[in-house]
């Protein structure tokens, strides 16, 4: 299969530069040998934590950094987020390499960690030219996807230190409580289901589950797939959000960014899951459920908080760019998207299910 579908980076967009000749200097004072020279590109998805390709001769690497104008350090944090790559590294082969992290800001002005490229196939929100997404790829990508979610909950959290990277006792609690509270402070707009959503979350926490190490940020995008066999995984990117805590919140997380055919078309730049094909919500559920031997409760609640947690994430972003703080302009409609969250989470309340919401 031609390299052509590789996910591709592009030139780097305004106001999002790095200073090549500070960065240069830094990588070669730390790592041995490292090239006189490089090229930096930017890879054009995900709407947090920005993310370029750095070419140093004949070597690939990709640098996180967060986004300009972000205050919310515990999303943007780099060190953690390389210190989670470290600590999976022995335990979980699914992931890239890491190689070097930075806490001085006057580098690029931000810490920042760079990791190795993992060439593949990432499907962001449109099929990637010269691969045909038939419903047989898309029905393996989906299983693989859902039972790659499995194993990475069954991982031992005694081994390597991951229980040291989250709080599972009164999670559940902190994360309601907690995505409430950076809702109201990022609102921008009135949106009656999104405040709906907040009282009954509020009004109804469940008990702690077992915890489990977790992604907090699992989909399509943030996977790469084997260009010679697009449905095998061969990493899943982004940590930033990972911790140890509950897992049936970790698949809510999952099922609210899962659009479904009838979702709205808001939903749907988020994840290729909508095309023929992709089990659908209700069929990943059951999924998880037989080859996870969890017991599967409270999902109407837990994708109705996924949900509204999505649309919270999405209004953090909103509110930096009403700000002026970015300018991107894909960042202009994303109040929408908020909107579609609050939906999809009360109708799910509604009708005590979360497919076929529309």
């Amino acid at each position: 299969m031609s390299e052509e579908i590789i996910d591709g980076a592009r030139e780097v967009r305004s106001g999002e530069e790095l200073d090549s000749g500070r960065l240069i200097t830094y990588l070669r004072d730390h790592l041995e040998g490292f090239p006189p020279a490089i090229e930096v590109k930017q890879f054009p998805g995900g709407y947090s934590n920005l993310t370029y390709l750095i070419t140093a001769g004949d070597q690939e690497y990709v640098l996180r950094r967060p986004p300009f104008g972000a205050n919310i350090k515990s999303a943007h944090d780099m060190s953690r987020e390389f210190r989670v790559l470290k600590v999976l590294q022995p335990v979980y082969n699914k992931i890239p390499q890491p190689i070097i992290y930075c806490d001085d800001d006057t580098v690029i002005g931000a810490s920042f960690y760079m990791m190795e490229r993992v060439k593949g196939l990432i499907l962001r929100n449109r099929p990637p030219e010269g691969l045909a997404l038939s419903e047989e790829l898309m029905f393996n990508i989906s299983k693989n996807t859902v039972d790659n979610l499995v194993d990475l909950h069954k991982l031992d959290l005694s081994e390597n230190g991951l229980l040291e990277l989250g709080k599972p006792d009164g999670y559940n609690q902190r994360q309601v409580e907690g995505w409430i509270k950076r809702y109201h402070n990022a609102k921008t707009d009135e949106i009656v289901t999104m405040e709906e959503l907040a009282t009954h979350l509020a009004d109804h926490i469940p008990a702690d589950e077992k915890p489990a190490f977790i992604h907090n940020d699992y989909k399509y995008d943030n996977i790469v797939l084997d260009i010679n066999q697009p449905d095998s995984i061969l990493a899943v990117l982004d940590w930033e959000m990972s911790t140890v805590g509950n897992p049936l919140m970790d698949l809510a997380t999952a099922l609210a960014y899962w659009a479904e055919g009838a979702d709205s078309p808001a939903l749907k730049p988020f994840n290729l899951t909508w095309l023929p094909g992709n089990l659908d919500r209700a069929a990943v559920l059951e999924r998880y459920a037989k080859h996870s031997g969890r017991d599967i409760h409270d999902m109407v609640y837990y994708f109705a908080f996924a949900s509204f947690k999505l649309g919270t994430i999405v209004q953090q972003i909103y509110a930096r760019y009403k700000k002026g703080l970015t300018k991107d302009p894909r960042f202009a409609m994303l109040i929408e998207v908020v909107k579609a969250c609050g939906r999809n989470g009360t109708k799910a309340l509604d009708n005590n299910r979360i497919s076929n919401l529309n």
